[in-house]
């Protein structure tokens, strides 16, 4: 090492005896592999910052700012029978009004005993036909009208889904993209719609094991989480008819409340009981009879007590609707 000092400092005495400008602090100081590096080292260090500052902000660009909105045809609802901001006061709404009440009770933990899950009511009959989607959309557009409460009506009857056509609106993602996809957010599926505290869930993209997603692990974990996740919300789901297939049946296990609906002179007491028997341990159930004249109630033994008008039909519609527990 001292012999190549020693080498260094005779070849810059030369240079200098040379006439070379050669600064002796540096000279003396410097060794040949570490003057480059007051030139390199900086140029990394200015152009880092720069590609970290602008990486991160790429996908948090992409990401989906809120839920898509829609717009109701609320002259278009009113026509068909449906319960609208913009109504003039009719039986169906009044109707309605009652009906709803111990199912809100209930949901905010106000009713006569508490019950668990009881934001979760499922809407379902025996048989199909027997207006269980009307009345779906007509609890949730009634609730979604509280002052104090908001709505997620939810169409988990995945095999003939029919919300979105009820209401006017075009078919698009939702529950079983859900379920397909663990990925996706409930925030990129949800739609909002043009009454403040009303957002839809549609069944989503047609899957060719719909039925069998429905009664799936991956769908028990969605209930369970949109239970908790918005247990400030009312969730109502429109499911498959009981005796039909047996995913309503499982969706029914997660549900603290059950609308059933029965339509007059049409299902039998049979299937009645044979439907009740299937959800037995829901804790609420609620049964709603539909297109029924008055007189229908002591014929058929559906029971007394609720009822709201069906608003379709050339007869002057009735319904009754008897709390069961």
């Amino acid at each position: 090492m001292s012999n190549s000092i020693e080498k260094a400092a005779q070849r810059l005495e030369q240079l200098r005896q040379a006439g070379a400008q050669m600064p002796a602090a540096p000279a003396a100081s410097s060794s040949p592999v570490s003057t480059p590096e007051p030139a390199f080292v900086p140029e990394p260090i200015r152009v880092q910052p720069a590609t970290e500052a602008v990486s991160p902000s790429r996908p948090r660009a992409a990401m989906p700012v809120g839920s898509k909105a829609v717009k109701l045809d609320f002259e278009r609802l009113t026509a068909a029978g449906f319960v609208t901001p913009t109504a003039p006061r009719s039986m169906v709404a009044d109707q309605f009004r009652v009906i709803k009440r111990p199912l809100i009770d209930n949901a905010t933990g106000k009713g006569a005993s508490v019950v668990q899950c009881g934001n979760l009511i499922m809407v379902t009959s025996s048989m199909p036909g027997e207006g269980k989607s009307f009345t779906a959309v007509n609890l949730a557009l009634s609730m979604a009208m509280e002052m104090d409460h908001t709505v997620m009506l939810v169409d988990a009857d995945v095999a003939r889904p029919s919300i979105m056509k009820v209401l006017g609106l075009p078919p698009g993602p939702g529950l079983l993209d859900l379920l397909v996809d663990d990925k996706l957010e409930m925030s990129q599926v949800l739609l909002r719609t043009n009454i403040e505290n009303l957002t839809l869930l549609p069944s989503g993209s047609p899957h060719a094991q719909a039925t069998e997603l429905l009664a799936s692990a991956a769908m028990t974990d969605l209930v369970d989480d949109m239970g908790k996740r918005y247990s400030d919300r009312i969730i109502i789901f429109d499911s498959p008819p009981l005796l039909l297939t047996t995913e309503s049946r499982v969706l029914a296990t997660h549900m603290g409340q059950i609308v059933m609906v029965v339509q007059a002179e049409k299902t039998l007491q049979s299937q009645v009981k044979h439907a009740l028997s299937t959800i037995e341990s829901c804790p609420v159930k609620l049964m709603v009879l539909n297109q029924a004249r008055s007189s229908d109630q002591e014929a058929y033994g559906y029971g007394y007590g609720y009822g709201y008008g069906y608003g379709q039909g050339q007869r002057e519609p009735a319904a009754e609707a008897e709390v069961q527990s």
